[in-house]
């Protein structure tokens, strides 16, 4: 039996897929990982869940009781904030910054009800009018500015989610913003510097994550995605969805189409890429109405959705900016979320649980990796 303490599970639950992994904090060698088959109906989702939790235990010979949670949404959003604090030539010290971002926190919270903080992030401090990435060690300043963005999911998304785990007695220790920890994944892995946007294309949405070296500038979330491109073929071709879906993966996927004369490529084509071309117009307008970003950028497609990009069909899509497809695979996907957690990251608040520490009151709220 393992010892429980020592592994950490994810569950990337998406809106047509789930992926799942249990990863050893100090073995790298062993871990197991599963996937589940596509799915439309969103019935099928706490039976891929359970499905997954089913197949993990009995790999790894250890009874799940808590999970990490890798989720998106189209109603995802993130909100900029900057805040000042006056310190009069005094030593700057953590819990002047704890004080600017628990300001910020109860703003976010109190303006937007209805949603959960699940990232904080800073990306810049101000202290006396210079800029820092990182706050330095023992500096004297006359005033700091934060400069931070707040990613938020709805708080009936979240609990939805909570509540099949809890069916299943399993607690989610940490929720996460899935686009985003695999966009710094990939980022790292890839020693990508300079304006990039990460486009994860999804089932009911395309998220895009920009960033200007290790500072994320934006995230924005379209509500389009791989099944609109599925909704449109059944539409046009006046077939079932479910039949649709698996005529967009045979294309996708360069296999033979379904046995029925009245499907065409050149037809099949025009949909799935006037849809396509859409989504990619739509994400470069998102990305140029960024202040920070150049006319020029580097655009990552990733993503169940942008599969259809990686088709030898692909040059026949008329779009302006240049595009590189990322090929994600099921580990790929799941060791993102397993080294976002376990890797310092500087820019990041960590929030904590309350019922974990017996800490003063801003280490109730969050602390920071040193």
């Amino acid at each position: 039996m393992m010892n429980n303490e020592n592994f950490q599970t994810f569950f990337d639950c998406g809106s047509s897929k789930i992926r799942a992994s249990i990863f050893n904090r100090n073995n790298r060698d062993e871990f197991f990982y599963t996937e589940s088959e596509s799915f439309l109906e969103q019935s099928d989702l706490e039976l891929e869940i359970q499905k997954a939790i089913t197949y993990l235990e009995k790999e790894s010979n250890e009874y799940i009781n808590n999970i990490n949670l890798m989720v998106d949404s189209n109603k995802t959003f993130s909100v900029g904030i900057s805040l000042s604090k006056k310190l009069y030539g005094s030593q700057l010290i953590k819990t002047n910054v704890q004080f600017l971002v628990q300001e910020a926190k109860q703003q976010i919270l109190k303006n937007y009800t209805n949603h959960n903080i699940v990232h904080i992030i800073i990306n810049n401090y101000k202290i006396d009018g210079i800029d820092y990435s990182y706050l330095p060690d023992e500096i004297k300043c006359k005033s700091i500015c934060l400069d931070m963005l707040f990613i938020c999911l709805p708080n009936d998304l979240t609990l939805y989610f909570k509540n099949i785990f809890s069916r299943l007695n399993i607690t989610v220790n940490q929720i996460i913003n899935s686009s985003y920890v695999r966009s710094i994944s990939y980022k790292d892995n890839l020693n990508i510097s300079g304006y990039v946007s990460f486009v994860d294309v999804g089932f009911n949405r395309t998220s895009i994550i920009s960033y200007l070296n290790d500072k994320i500038l934006s995230i924005d979330v379209l509500p389009l995605g791989g099944n609109h491109i599925t909704k449109d073929i059944s539409q046009i071709l006046k077939i079932d969805l479910k039949q649709s879906e698996k005529v967009k993966h045979n294309f996708v996927q360069n296999l033979e189409l379904l046995n029925n004369e009245d499907i065409s490529i050149e037809m099949l084509q025009k949909i799935i890429f006037a849809r396509t071309e859409e989504i990619l117009e739509l994400c470069a307008k998102s990305i140029r109405s960024n202040p920070y970003m150049i006319s020029k950028f580097k655009m990552v497609l990733m993503g169940e959705g942008a599969k259809i990009l990686n088709n030898q069909h692909k040059d026949k899509i008329s779009f302006s900016n240049d595009i590189n497809f990322l090929e994600e695979t099921l580990e790929d996907i799941c060791q993102s979320g397993f080294n976002f957690i376990k890797v310092a990251n500087k820019q990041e608040v960590v929030i904590v649980p309350k019922k974990q520490i017996k800490e003063g009151f801003f280490e109730k709220l969050f602390h920071f990796f040193s």
